[in-house]
């Protein structure tokens, strides 16, 4: 069986995506619950050298959109990074499935043989073929930006547990 580059990039895209905006939510539920002041939450970081939470989503947010996006060979929507609440970051994660789903298997048609270019303020302008883009950056960077906002927020005592970060099995 064949998988296609939309499959392989923009279905995990959307599941990782809608699975933070459940996980933020649970922790807004959370926050209301103990009596927590929510920006301790949206400022919290698991070490004083990396991103807090706001920052996480945001990154995460942009490598749905803007890692799909180029091997789409299309431009993703600019979001502001200006988010500090909880609702503000569940927002964010709304709208980048919603540009998600605009976009179409065809558009994917041959990325996985394009050269994608981007460019990163820690390592300069970069390229890699689009197969290798995917496998080796976009979907890493994604799993591990979610991956901290989760893990920044059990650290801090949301209630959350593996399925909530895996989502449930989509239906055939």
């Amino acid at each position: 069986m064949k998988i296609s580059m939309y499959d392989a990039a923009v279905k995990p895209a959307l599941r990782m995506m809608t699975n933070l905006g459940a996980v933020l939510e649970k922790a807004a539920q959370h926050a209301e619950a103990k009596k927590i002041n929510p920006a301790v939450l949206v400022d919290a970081r698991l070490a004083p050298d990396m991103f807090p939470l706001s920052r996480q989503v945001q990154i995460a947010s942009d490598t749905a959109k803007m890692g799909t996006a180029r091997l789409a060979a299309t431009e993703a929507p600019p979001f502001e990074d200006n988010e500090k609440t909880l609702p503000e970051l569940i927002e964010r994660t709304r709208k980048t499935v919603d540009f998600l789903k605009t976009l179409k298997p065809e558009q994917f048609e041959g990325a996985e043989d394009r050269t994608i270019r981007w460019s990163s303020p820690r390592s300069g302008e970069r390229s890699m073929i689009g197969l290798s883009y995917l496998l080796h950056q976009a979907l890493p960077n994604l799993h591990f930006h979610c991956t901290t906002a989760y893990d920044i927020l059990r650290h801090n005592g949301v209630e959350l547990g593996k399925m909530d970060y895996l989502g449930r099995e989509p239906s055939a």
